[in-house]
């Protein structure tokens, strides 16, 4: 049997660097039954193969138009060669179907991108030895940590929130769904989870004590709800040995009172500065309110030094902020808070002045300080309020 595992995200997005757990959970189950299985990295000659599984994440991703063409993203119909699977959030987004579960609660093959890896790296070390450069192997595997480091699963599915702009719809609470032994491979130095809402799991308190347990570093890549907050779980989670930024999300503005109160409670358990909040926008409107909105939570997350990550709206046939007359400022304050090194150091203001001054040609206006200047010129008071704060500013001031 000849199966081909085709990560879409992986040839479809220049800077993709995490590795899709399902592609690795077919891998081990076709590989437990004596199949030849190949990660391939193109579309070509896949008649050759008895099986090819092409798993897609993201809606955007590119994928040759015969598959694209071949699935119904609203019907969820099929109609592609009969030995070709498709599947995933980028192709089905919330009506995206379960694996079978013997797949689902598979052991992952945390192998399966070893030679692309290689190759990865051996292409590098000949440009940079070409270009008379010295290539350094540790520094340049640190891009793919995620597939040499971690054991990664889900330990909890679902969530409650329904959030309409969110995949994770098709449950209305959150259980319980692998033991982390299904997928810890004790060799990895870390541990990643994928789970949508583990707060909002009635067994958080012994999930956390298991992962404790295991005395090696953990993250929630997904997120956090910070709105389920406690004292109990900020006292658990900041004293844990949690590798990298702990993340949350500020979606909606009208949370701002509750998660200025769970601001405080962080606060009072945690002084680090690796804290970040996913903040979306361009959901329910790109207008000018919709910048204020922005502008207001990234202000809160400031006063707090906590980082502000801007998360641009996008649902399974169109992005909204691309169509916005703030277009300009979407992509202006995405590339100022996405960036810790800018955000960290600059205002908003003196950020774009920096990109200004990088400009050789006379008169002409980057699209960072354009954005600025059209819309402090129409709404002078949400820019005299808001341009010029400074992270350092608020050190130590919460």
């Amino acid at each position: 049997m000849k199966i081909a595992i085709i990560d879409a995200d992986l040839l479809g997005r220049t800077k993709h660097r995490f590795p899709n757990l399902v592609c690795e959970k077919l891998s081990a189950y076709w590989k437990e039954r004596d199949a030849e299985v190949e990660l391939k990295l193109d579309y070509e000659d896949l008649d050759k193969y008895d099986r090819v599984y092409i798993s897609k994440v993201f809606t955007d991703t590119w994928v040759p138009d015969w598959i694209a063409n071949g699935v119904n993203m609203d019907t969820c119909e099929v109609t592609l060669p009969e030995n070709i699977f498709v599947g995933g959030t980028g192709f089905f987004f919330e009506k995206a179907p379960d694996l079978d579960p013997e797949i689902e609660h598979h052991m992952p093959d945390y192998h399966l991108y070893d030679d692309w890896i290689a190759s990865e790296v051996k292409r590098a070390e000949e440009e940079r030895k070409k270009a008379g450069k010295k290539f350094n192997r540790t520094s340049f595997m640190v891009k793919f940590k995620e597939y040499t480091d971690y054991s990664i699963g889900f330990v909890t599915r679902g969530c409650f929130r329904k959030c309409p702009f969110c995949v994770n719809q098709k449950y209305d609470h959150v259980f319980c769904h692998s033991p982390l032994e299904e997928f810890y491979d004790p060799s990895r130095k870390k541990i990643c989870l994928l789970d949508d809402n583990v707060l909002g799991c009635p067994s958080w308190k012994k999930i956390l004590e298991k992962l404790i347990a295991m005395k090696k570093p953990f993250k929630f890549k997904q997120g956090m709800d910070e709105r389920l907050l406690t004292e109990e779980k900020c006292e658990m989670l900041f004293n844990a040995s949690y590798d990298g930024d702990y993340t949350f999300a500020f979606d909606n503005i009208e949370d701002y009172d509750l998660i200025h109160r769970k601001l405080k409670l962080i606060r009072k358990y945690s002084k680090v500065t690796n804290i970040k909040f996913y903040v979306l926008v361009g959901f329910k409107s790109t207008d000018a309110e919709d910048i204020e909105n922005m502008w207001k939570r990234v202000e809160l997350l400031m006063r707090y030094q906590c980082l502000p990550y801007i998360m641009r709206y996008r649902n399974k046939n169109e992005t909204p902020w691309k169509e916005s007359k703030y277009r300009g400022m979407y992509v202006a304050m995405a590339r100022w808070c996405n960036q810790p090194s800018f955000f960290k150091k600059k205002s908003f203001r003196q950020y774009c002045e920096a990109n200004q001054a990088l400009v050789k040609t006379e008169g002409h206006v980057c699209s960072s300080m354009k954005a600025l200047l059209d819309f402090e010129q129409e709404f002078p008071e949400i820019a005299k309020k808001y341009f010029d704060l400074r992270f350092d500013e608020f050190d130590g001031k919460w």
